[in-house]
């Protein structure tokens, strides 16, 4: 048995300081899922504790043979989606109050050559056009890429059917690549406009 599961065990057993660690392994991953499926640093906060709330209740219904970090995802993945369907939120913002960027805390754990985007000043565009995807598909295609899940995963933690996550995959990847594709048509129009463009070279 792995380090992580006797943790586990530990936890459902109702040792506290498990429970801790399993919340300072697990708490930038879920931190991301909820900033990217909110969008707003504040809510995404609240969404995390709130998880971890709801995990701690329901560690007695863990089945130890399944993969926590899916089981634990999936419970903010669901929290997540019920606040964006129940509540209008404000509108999205890549900056808080004062002007300055909301903070986002990359994931080092779980680097995917798909995300490079976070690490570079393009990270907000991609966020800003996360938010134009319905919830469903937002969260399949953010555990997917930004946290590696199988399709099975996903369709265990979004309850649907693995044929149903393939197409919200599809669909949600086709749509990301319109919306940054005339997002960038629309760059290279202003540019073109500029008394002072990019030099000839």
């Amino acid at each position: 048995m792995d380090e992580e599961k006797t943790w586990i065990i530990q936890a459902q057993q109702g040792s506290d300081e498990a429970f801790t660690y399993l919340v300072e392994t697990y708490q930038r991953p879920v931190y991301n899922l909820c900033y990217r499926m909110l969008g707003v640093a504040d809510y995404a906060e609240d969404a995390a504790q709130e998880s971890f709330l709801r995990a701690y209740k329901n560690l007695h219904r863990y089945d130890i043979k399944r993969s926590f970090a899916t089981w634990l995802l999936s419970i903010a993945a669901h929290y997540c989606i019920d606040k964006l369907r129940r509540k209008n939120l404000p509108s999205f913002s890549l900056h808080d109050d004062e002007g300055t960027p909301r903070e986002y805390i990359p994931d080092t754990s779980a680097i995917h050559p798909e995300k490079a985007l976070l690490y570079t000043d393009q990270s907000a565009e991609m966020q800003e056009l996360l938010q134009s995807l319905g919830e469903m598909d937002r969260a399949a295609i953010i555990l997917r890429y930004w946290h590696e899940a199988s399709e099975v995963e996903i369709a265990e933690s979004l309850n649907i059917s693995v044929s149903a996550v393939k197409s919200r995959l599809f669909r949600a990847r086709r749509q990301l690549g319109e919306l940054w594709q005339e997002a960038e048509n629309e760059k290279t129009s202003l540019g073109e406009r500029m008394p002072y463009g990019s030099p000839a070279f």
